[in-house]
């Protein structure tokens, strides 16, 4: 019978190690070392089949993964149009990504199933409370709440352990021990009952310059967000795209579930009674340019600006606002920067 590598290798170290004492203190320790490298590549020969498909899916997740998209936050467009990334001397050019015509998509919106609350999943919301009905069903009273702006001059202080501050995004899941009260701000409308004053006093103060606001989507549930993220990618599914084309685009439109801002109750859509549809345009209205230029005094800042889609992974949403408290919300605005990028210096 033929012998096997191990075989034969062991048989000529045991034969090289009886000639002499010293031979055998050099033999014992490259005998284990060797029968143990063996018996590795013994393994790996046996399973190959294996470790090729688990090397196959780690490759196809690293090409195909949506986390790789805002990964790129120092990029910059070119004149030519493609996007350039470097990292010291070193750079990369990565193409320009086609654009994708939303035209059918978002005609599709009426095939999908109601959400929790009836909130139909993407761009619009079937329940919208306007600025009117929730200032009265709690009072209209026009007072900022706790987290007034501090006076010009102080010092102020930020850190990363501040519930305001908190960032939640593709590379940051909700922490499973984050806890939060949830306040109702009306009807089904819940968010964290501790921004709910300084938002009322913001609709207050929208209502005195003229601007009727409109509340959607505050706090959901993971269940709610699952339903959101799942029923956009199966409409991407049904317009031909592959699975991984369909999650690679929902996930710049609808943030993935356990990394959504709306799940800790701080993020709202904001819209107006002349303008309920979650798109671009709404930036272009009188509330959308007011909440713009004014939402950072009661502590909310435009969470998704154009231009940003490096840093936050989302694409423009000029209705989506997120609460970070008045003195950073001033400092954010002021400067032009993202969340993303206000952490970076914290």
């Amino acid at each position: 019978m033929k012998k096997t590598l191990k075989e034969r290798f062991r048989t000529s170290l045991l034969k090289f190690g009886k000639k002499s004492i010293l031979h055998r203190v050099f033999a014992l320790p490259v005998l284990v070392v060797g029968m143990f490298f063996l018996h590795v590549l013994s393994y790996i020969r046996g399973n190959g089949k294996r470790f090729a498909m688990l090397a196959m899916t780690v490759f196809l997740f690293v090409v195909y993964s949506s986390f790789s998209f805002p990964i790129f936050i120092h990029a910059e467009e070119t004149e030519q149009g493609s996007i350039d990334f470097s990292a010291g001397d070193e750079s990369v050019s990565l193409a320009q990504e086609q654009e994708l015509d939303m035209t059918g998509l978002l005609e599709e919106d009426e095939l999908l199933g109601l959400s929790e609350y009836g909130e139909a999943s993407g761009y619009g919301s079937a329940i919208n409370y306007d600025a009117e009905e929730i200032l009265q069903s709690v009072g209209e009273t026009g007072e900022v709440g706790t987290d007034i702006r501090a006076e010009a001059g102080s010092n102020v202080t930020f850190s990363k352990d501040d519930w305001r501050l908190i960032l939640v995004n593709k590379q940051h899941s909700i922490p499973e021990d984050y806890e939060f009260k949830l306040g109702t701000i009306t009807g089904y409308l819940q968010c964290d009952e501790r921004i709910i004053d300084d938002l009322r006093a913001m609709l207050q103060a929208a209502k005195e310059d003229h601007i009727s606001l409109t509340i959607s989507s505050p706090y959901r549930t993971q269940q709610r967000q699952e339903n959101n993220f799942n029923d956009r990618i199966a409409l991407y599914m049904r317009k031909g795209m592959s699975y991984m084309e369909a999650y690679q685009r929902t996930s710049r439109v609808i943030t993935i579930p356990d990394n959504s801002e709306h799940q800790i109750g701080l993020a709202l859509d904001i819209l107006c009674d002349s303008y309920k549809e979650m798109n671009a345009g709404f930036a272009d209205t009188e509330a959308g340019k007011w909440l713009a230029a004014n939402s950072y005094k009661y502590g909310f800042i435009l969470r998704y600006p154009e231009g940003k889609e490096y840093y936050t992974g989302i694409e423009y949403e000029p209705w989506h606002f997120r609460y970070v408290g008045v003195d950073a919300a001033t400092v954010i605005t002021e400067k032009g920067i993202t969340l993303e990028e206000f952490w970076e210096d914290l």
